[in-house]
C-alpha cells in the first residue's frame, strides 16, 4: 500500500471499506493490502552532514532503568507505524518483547548456541585469490577482494540468521503459527526450517512467478513441513496476503518478515539480527590484516543483508559502504529494481521509505532477474543513509549479474546467488578506481545452485537473440 509523501501534505482523507482502500485522487490509490494504512504523521526531513554522520541508532535509542532500548523506529523522516489503531497494540507487545531480549541472558545465550551449532556461525571471511588477481592492472597491482560467506548458513543463506531469532521470539509470546512472504525462496527456507527446529505452524506466501523460478525452493519449504501458498504475482503481492492472513489471525499467530521494511520495530528487528554479519567482519578483518576493511560492498533489494552488514560500521567514516540495487534492463527501461537510483519517498506496508511508484502514488512493479531484489521499496534505514550521504548507492544490469555470477564460479568455485552476483558486479567499475591493497569486504548473502536453471535459460535466449 503506497501514498505519495507530496501528496499527503496536502491532504490525509481516507475512506476504507474491509476490502479496499479508497483514497482521494491526488494520492493515489492503493490495493495491495486490504487493511488500510493510515499515516499518523508526516516528518520534516532530517539532513545530516556526511563529514559527520551520526548513528542511526541514536535516533532510536532512549534509556529506561539504565538500559538502552529501541524507540519510536524513525531514522530520520523514515520508518514510524503507518498502521490502523487495531495494530498498534500488536506491534507495541511485539516492540516490548523486542526490548526485553535484548537484555535477557538467558534469551542471548540460546540464540548463541543456535547461530553456532544450528546456523553454523561464524562464517569465513574468505579472501579471494583468483577474483583479486583478475582485478590487479598491468602493474600487478590492485584491491584485495574478501568474501563475507554468509551463503555457508545452514539452508544457504544470511536470512537463518533473523528468522531462528524471530521464531524463538514467537515462541515465548505464545504464538502458535508463523506467518512469512518469500521472493527467492531463501526467506521461506529459513523461516520453514526454523519454525521445524522449533515445532511451530508454518505458511508461506509466495508469487505464483517466483514459484515457477524458485522450485527447488519451494521443494525444499514442504520438506521442511511449511504450507506454502502460491499468489498471484511476485514478492509484493506475497508480501500483502502475508499480511492480510496475519491480520486475521492477531492473537495466535505471528508475521516473521524477512527484511528491514514494514512498521517499527521490525525492522530495527531484522536488522539488529543481521548484524551479527558485520561484528563478525570487523572481529575478522582484524584477526587478518589488523584493521577495518576499506569498503564494504552488498546489494541492496530491501535492505537486510547490505545493513547486516554495514551497520557495524555506520560511524566509522573511514569505510565506504557501497549498495548495489538491481538494473534490470537498464534504469531507462523501466524494468528494474533500483529504488533508490529512480524511486521517490512515500508508504507502504506500514512505513515510510524510498518506493518505486508514479505520479499519483501507484506502486510501480519491480523486475530483476535476482528474484529476492524484486521488491518495489527499500527499509527506511537504508532510506536514511542514502538522504544522509552516509552510504554511496549504485546499480548494476541483469546482464552484468550473468556475468558476475558466472566469473565468481569460474575464479573461485563458488556459486553466488543471483541478488549478491550484483554486489559482485559492482567491482568491474569500483576496482580500477582503487589504490594498490585496498580492502574489499563484498557481502554473499546466499548461495546460487537455486540459479543456474535462471543462468543457463539466460544465456539460452540470449544466444538466440532473445535478449540483447
Amino acid at each position: 500500500m503506497a501514498c505519495n509523501i507530496k501528496a499527503l501534505s496536502l491532504n490525509h482523507q481516507i475512506v476504507s471499506s474491509a476490502r479496499n482502500l479508497t483514497v482521494d485522487r491526488k494520492m493515489g490509490t492503493a490495493s495491495a493490502v486490504s487493511v488500510p494504512v493510515f499515516p499518523d504523521t508526516v516528518t520534516k526531513t532530517t539532513t545530516l552532514s556526511i563529514k559527520n554522520p551520526q548513528s542511526t541508532e541514536k535516533l532510536l535509542t532512549k534509556t529506561v532503568d539504565g538500559k538502552e532500548v529501541y524507540s519510536q523506529g524513525k531514522f530520520g523522516r523514515f520508518g514510524g507505524k503507518f498502521v490502523p489503531e487495531t495494530l498498534i497494540s500488536c506491534l507495541g507487545k511485539l516492540e516490548a518483547e523486542f526490548n526485553l531480549v535484548l537484555h535477557d541472558s538467558e534469551f542471548q545465550e540460546e540464540l548463541a548456541i543456535a547461530l553456532r551449532d544450528y546456523v553454523g556461525r561464524e562464517t569465513p571471511l574468505y579472501f579471494a585469490q583468483r577474483l583479486t588477481n583478475h582485478y590487479k592492472n598491468s602493474k600487478g597491482e590492485g584491491p584485495e577482494i574478501y568474501l563475507k560467506r554468509e551463503d555457508l548458513n545452514h539452508v544457504g543463506a544470511h536470512k537463518i540468521n533473523n528468522t531462528i531469532a524471530q521464531a524463538m521470539i514467537a515462541k515465548r509470546m505464545g504464538r502458535k503459527s508463523i506467518v512469512a512472504a518469500t521472493g527467492a525462496g531463501q526467506h521461506g527456507v529459513a523461516t520453514a526450517a526454523a519454525c521445524a527446529k522449533l515445532s511451530l505452524e508454518c505458511t508461506i506466501f509466495m508469487g505464483s512467478a517466483d514459484m515457477e523460478k524458485q522450485a527447488s525452493n519451494v521443494l525444499l519449504m514442504k520438506l521442511l513441513g511449511a504450507k506454502v501458498e502460491p499468489v498471484e504475482g511476485t514478492f509484493k503481492d506475497a508480501s500483502s496476503q502475508a499480511i492480510r492472513e496475519w491480520v486475521g489471525n492477531l492473537e495466535t499467530s505471528y508475521h516473521l518478515i524477512g527484511t528491514v521494511v514494514g512498521p517499527h520495530p521490525c525492522p530495527t528487528m531484522v536488522r539488529e539480527f543481521q548484524s551479527v554479519i558485520g561484528k563478525e567482519t570487523r572481529r575478522q578483518a582484524m584477526e587478518k590484516w589488523g584493521g577495518k576493511p576499506d569498503i564494504l560492498v552488498a546489494c541492496v533489494g530491501s535492505g537486510s543483508n547490505a545493513l547486516g552488514l554495514f551497520h557495524e560500521f555506520i560511524k566509522d567514516e573511514d569505510v565506504r559502504l557501497i549498495g548495489v540495487e538491481a538494473g534490470g534492463f537498464g534504469l531507462d527501461s523501466g524494468k528494474h529494481a533500483a529504488t533508490l537510483a529512480r524511486g521517490d519517498v512515500g508508504v507502504y506496508h506500514g512505513a515510510m521509505s524510498y518506493l518505486l511508484q508514479d505520479e499519483e502514488g501507484q506502486i510501480l512493479g519491480p523486475h530483476s532477474i535476482g528474484v529476492g531484489l524484486e521488491y518495489p521499496g527499500v527499509g527506511p534505514e537504508v532510506s536514511f543513509l542514502k538522504e544522509t550521504g552516509r552510504a554511496e548507492f549504485y546499480s548494476a544490469t541483469d546482464k552484468e549479474a550473468i556475468d558476475a555470477y558466472r566469473r565468481l564460479c569460474q575464479l573461485e568455485g563458488i556459486f553466488p546467488a543471483l541478488e549478491a552476483s550484483h554486489a559482485l558486479a559492482f567491482l568491474e567499475k569500483l576496482c580500477p578506481s582503487l589504490a594498490n591493497g585496498t580492502k574489499v569486504v563484498v557481502n554473499i548473502s546466499g548461495r546460487g545452485d537455486k540459479d543456474a536453471d535462471i543462468v543457463f535459460q539466460y544465456e539460452a535466449d540470449r544466444l538466440s537473440g532473445l535478449m540483447a
